[in-house]
């Protein structure tokens, strides 16, 4: 069996260290992402919104912001 080394340091400031087999791994990564399927209306409203927040995009449109917060306020100063 091979062993790790992990300082001591490193621990302190992550605040702890998990060691899980890939398998469970993985199990709690598919039970932590919520999936939702869209049908019918619903997914073609969606692909038209999508569709049209790329061609803003594309166009130049668009805000970056960090924060929710932060493209608001850059949008209501933009006099939306």
């Amino acid at each position: 069996m091979s062993s790790i080394t992990i300082q001591k340091v490193k621990i302190e400031k992550e605040k702890g260290v998990v060691v899980l087999p890939i398998l469970e791994y993985k199990k709690l990564l598919q039970q932590s992402i919520p999936t939702h399927y869209l049908y019918g209306k619903d997914a073609k409203k969606l692909d038209r919104l999508v569709a049209e927040g790329l061609k803003e995009y594309k166009a130049g449109k668009t805000i970056k912001a960090k924060s929710l917060r932060e493209a608001l306020k850059i949008y209501g100063r933009q006099g939306h």
